[in-house]
């Protein structure tokens, strides 16, 4: 199993995060694995993607131009990302922000609301771990128990009391997929 991930949107979203955790994911779950950021100078607001690769064998380049799965956050990230996903992958895709949908039919295309779910939650802080939960719904490549503990190990131990939260936020968007 290889499973090439990019996950694309603006400085602020969570982006690096999401990608740091799954990264993490696959360690804990004894993966060959790559973490590739790639983000502008800006903090918050510009933009932000990463690419993450998973494996079960050895990684022979972390430099990807096709991916398996895109999940996108923002219509830059479309725009720029769509037409790289390989022909029967997968975009994950949050229809806020985004005013041009994805066209192609070649690919297994996911609409979730995180914005939405993410006020439902009432905390601005659950969204990329509402995006990384329908990843995992859709492509199941660690289990849950991985991404706790990669959380675990990526989250500095004065913010573990979030990890409650952050479980509840991705079992919601486990819940979103299928919807």
């Amino acid at each position: 199993m290889k499973e090439e991930i990019i996950i694309a949107g603006f400085g602020g979203q969570g982006v690096l995060s999401m990608g740091k955790i799954l990264a993490y994911a696959g360690l804990m779950n004894d993966m060959e694995v790559t973490w590739m950021p790639s983000y502008g100078p800006e903090q918050r607001g510009g933009t932000a993607n990463v690419t993450v690769i998973l494996s079960d064998s050895a990684i022979s380049s972390p430099v990807l131009d096709m991916y398996d799965t895109a999940v996108i956050l923002n219509q830059q990230s479309l725009d720029k990302f769509e037409s790289k996903v390989k022909a029967g992958g997968t975009l994950i895709y949050d229809p806020s922000g985004i005013h041009h949908k994805p066209t192609r039919s070649d690919i297994n295309v996911v609409e979730v609301d995180a914005m939405e779910a993410m006020m439902e939650m009432n905390n601005s802080k659950t969204y990329n771990m509402i995006l990384l939960g329908a990843l995992l719904a859709v492509r199941p490549v660690v289990p849950l128990d991985a991404v706790l503990r990669g959380l675990k190990k990526t989250l500095p131990e004065r913010h573990h009391h979030l990890i409650p939260l952050n479980e509840q936020a991705l079992r919601k968007g486990m819940s979103l997929v299928g919807k």
